[in-house]
């Protein structure tokens, strides 16, 4: 099977699939008041239904999964998702995306599931500004949950903090000191607007390249870009353990790297982040007997993938929050 590629030479060897749209988190950011199920809305895919996905995907030349919710820990059956993924042929790195809760009593079994691949979200290292951002006063038990995560051997451990104006963007000496003896990759991303946080975007948005530069000067050296990689710029430093990659998706040329797709909990195809559009898979697996029918319907959507996202416009489709389509 020929390799999933849109019309700009992009191929897509990843996939970001949410398995849960609920989070039991506040973040000022993307769930201020909670999380609310929306009327009427599907329950998320079965396990059947996601290993069939899965499998069609994998027929598109896919082999890296990243779980993502909401809140993939949510999920009862979180680790019977994980292990179904892993035994999809093909998939050789199984991630996901987590605010890190269960982080310390539940890693043991995400790791023998197949997880060899964890981000946590840690917006701020300071536990007041922490509480503040996600309404929990949780830093301590997350960070304990990271370093037995480091302890026990996962191959990729690296932690993401949404930078926000006058609330976490002076805290990079701290977050160096952290990272001088540990082998983990810090991710600072960039606020993007999404469809009901306009107020807070323009209050607290801050152009990630200012803290790009910041690491240039101070000696902080850019790595390649690995052909499966996310959408970070990473940078080194002889001097430090760990690793930072910048998230900028209103930089320059941010969409040109695009090399992953997304699937919403109930089964719609986004070709972006901030698309105008899903696509619904769902119909196509429901029978094993589907997986032509699923690979053809996902190779004939990919060419609807446009260029780049309009956020530089102010549009951001139909992703009214993060949590709904998985960031």
């Amino acid at each position: 099977m020929t390799p999933l590629a849109d019309r700009y030479g992009r191929r897509f060897p990843y996939l970001r699939l949410s398995i849960i749209p609920a989070c039991n988190f506040r973040c000022t950011y993307c769930l201020p008041h909670g999380y609310h199920a929306e009327a009427g809305l599907a329950g998320p895919l079965s396990l059947d239904e996601i290993a069939r996905l899965l499998r069609g995907f994998s027929a598109l030349g896919m082999h890296k999964v990243r779980i993502t919710g909401g809140e993939p820990s949510v999920r009862n059956d979180l680790v019977d998702v994980l292990r179904t993924a892993a035994a999809v042929p093909g998939v050789d790195k199984l991630a996901m995306t987590t605010n890190g809760t269960l982080l310390s009593r539940r890693l043991g079994e995400w790791m023998d599931a197949g997880l060899n691949a964890i981000n946590i979200s840690v917006d701020s290292l300071d536990r007041a500004a922490f509480a503040r951002i996600t309404g929990h006063d949780r830093l301590d038990d997350i960070l304990h949950g990271v370093e037995m995560a480091l302890a026990a051997g996962l191959p990729s451990v690296k932690l993401n903090a949404v930078l926000l104006r006058g609330v976490n963007d002076g805290e990079l000496p701290r977050w160096l000191d952290y990272l001088r003896d540990r082998r983990v990759g810090l991710r600072f991303i960039e606020l993007m607007q999404t469809g009901d946080n306009l107020a807070f975007f323009r209050d607290h948005h801050v152009r990630a390249s200012v803290l790009e530069s910041e690491l240039q000067d101070a000696g902080w050296q850019a790595l390649p870009r690995a052909a499966d990689a996310g959408p970070a710029r990473e940078y080194r430093h002889p001097d430090y353990a760990g690793r930072i990659g910048i998230i900028a998706p209103y930089s320059k040329d941010f969409c040109a790297g695009c090399n992953r797709l997304r699937v919403t909990a109930t089964g719609d195809l986004r070709l972006c982040l901030f698309g105008e559009f899903g696509i619904p898979l769902r119909p196509f697996l429901q029978h094993d007997e589907q997986l032509d029918a699923l690979v053809q319907a996902i190779g004939g959507q990919i060419g609807r993938k446009e260029q780049g996202h309009f956020l530089h416009e102010g549009r951001t489709g139909i992703t009214p929050h993060l949590a709904s389509t998985g960031g």
